[in-house]
């Protein structure tokens, strides 16, 4: 399963085409609120489980600014709060 089109499809809203015909919409909100950073969903390191803070809720948390593909599995978003560290894999944004 490959993405071959994303777009924005509204204002607060991501489209995506997939090679086997499926179409997603998903939320800015959704995506942003299941970034999957260390530093959003927490890490495993050597045993040891590491929580995020609670996040902060800055102006433009929900902003999409820029999408950036990451070789040929993944894209890259940043966000208006200046947020660009999580890297959606197909399958996570095929799941959401």
């Amino acid at each position: 399963m490959i993405a071959t089109q994303i777009k924005l499809s509204s204002p607060d809203e991501l489209s995506i085409k997939w090679d086997d015909g499926h179409a997603s919409i998903i939320s800015l909100r959704k995506l942003r609120d299941n970034c999957p950073c260390a530093g959003c969903q927490g890490e495993t390191v050597l045993l040891k489980t590491y929580k995020p803070d609670q996040q902060q809720y800055l102006p433009g948390r929900y902003m999409l600014t820029n999408i950036q593909q990451i070789g040929h599995y993944a894209i890259q978003i940043s966000w208006g709060d200046g947020h660009s560290t999580g890297i959606y894999t197909w399958e996570i944004l095929r799941n959401l």
